[in-house]
């Protein structure tokens, strides 16, 4: 019977993952799910799992981290990363045949890559050695910290036939709001003043640290707007101060802290 650990820090995801691979495939026994990269290194060596999902950023050590200590092991693994947005990733995960998954997962991506991992297993393949990979990875996101900007995200809405997900520029958010551990994201309708509502399982503390602060502003600790949708600023009789959105008729609240942003409009 073939074995798994789920390493990642978001508990929604986590759930789905664990109750959709149940069902895809009943066989797999999944044998930890741990929340950081320490614990996942810990669950590797003591399970030594045929599969680890590892989510490329978690607190601690990353996705990328614990799979490089492990390079050369007998505890490794085949890997499949879990990235939120991450264009570049992807196309080093595709340029070197290592499965990925993005966030919010599909049952059709998680088909595939099952279907990747049970031929692996059954012919017994050995994990690809993954050193030139991870270290353009990790080359990627320390350059990222340093000052690269989001310009994509991936996210989800539900309509009638079923659950739509689709790559959204940046630029074409309104602005995004945190809703627990998932962040809802705001584009404009096809309608006069109307929003189309997004699902990104990105925490909103996670995003604002890879948007260009020059375009985006957190204006609340639940808010970022998007500095070109403000069409300018309202106070209310108390005082209380709110950002007006272009062509729409709706306002956001700007906590006390983020007041001096909008001093000069």
């Amino acid at each position: 019977m073939p074995t798994a650990v789920i390493a990642d820090d978001e508990p929604h995801l986590v759930d789905f993952l664990r109750t959709r691979l149940t069902l895809l495939w009943p066989e797999l026994s999944i044998v930890a799910v741990v929340g950081n990269g320490l614990e996942a290194m810990r669950a590797i060596e003591s399970h030594a799992p045929d599969i680890a999902f590892l989510d490329i950023r978690m607190p601690g050590e990353s996705g990328i981290a614990v799979a490089r200590k492990l390079q050369g092991t007998p505890q490794r693994p085949q890997f499949v990363f879990i990235t939120a947005f991450d264009q570049y990733a992807i196309d080093a995960f595709d340029a070197d045949a290592i499965d990925y998954l993005l966030k919010p997962v599909s049952d059709e991506r998680l088909g595939r890559t099952i279907d990747k991992l049970r031929a692996a297993i059954e012919r017994r393949q050995a994990p690809p050695n993954l050193t030139a990979l991870l270290d353009r990875l990790a080359q990627h996101l320390g350059s990222t910290k340093a000052g690269r900007h989001l310009r994509w995200v991936r996210a989800s809405r539900r309509n009638v036939n079923g659950e739509l997900v689709e790559q959204i520029a940046v630029n074409d958010v309104v602005y995004f709001q945190a809703d627990d551990k998932y962040t809802c994201v705001y584009t404009r309708g096809d309608a006069a003043g109307s929003m189309r509502e997004w699902l990104i399982r990105v925490p909103l503390s996670e995003l604002a640290a890879q948007l260009a602060p020059h375009d985006f502003q957190q204006i609340h600790r639940s808010v970022i707007v998007n500095l070109r949708e403000v069409a300018g600023t309202r106070r209310d009789l108390a005082g209380k101060l709110y950002v007006r959105l272009r062509d729409n008729t709706r306002e956001l609240p700007v906590a006390r802290q983020y007041v001096g942003i909008f001093r000069q409009m």
